[in-house]
């Protein structure tokens, strides 16, 4: 009794149905939107990312910077005599 009435149904549901010309079937306002959406959010998402990575350059850049800063230091007090020699246990410099 069910299938029968399913079949009634469908048989109903596919006469009317009627197919749409493949060629004048667009989206519509709703698809625009949304595909504009996508657009918009793509855009803000790769200049968020740009973003970050020139941060993280940034801060990649200072930081060899600042190593290259205090090697030099480290380069120069260890070179300059008394004050490099200063620094052992021994009162006299010996």
């Amino acid at each position: 009794m069910i299938g029968a009435v399913l079949s009634l149904a469908g048989s109903v549901l596919a006469d009317d149905a009627v197919t749409p010309d493949p060629d004048t079937v667009t989206p519509g306002i709703i698809g625009f939107i949304v595909t504009f959406l996508v657009a918009i959010v793509t855009v803000l998402l790769i200049i968020d990312m740009v973003r970050r990575v020139r941060r993280v350059n940034y801060r990649d850049q200072v930081r060899q910077e600042l190593e290259a800063e205090l090697a030099a230091k480290n380069a120069v007090e260890g070179d300059s005599g008394p004050e490099g020699a200063g620094s052992g246990t021994d009162p006299a410099g010996r």
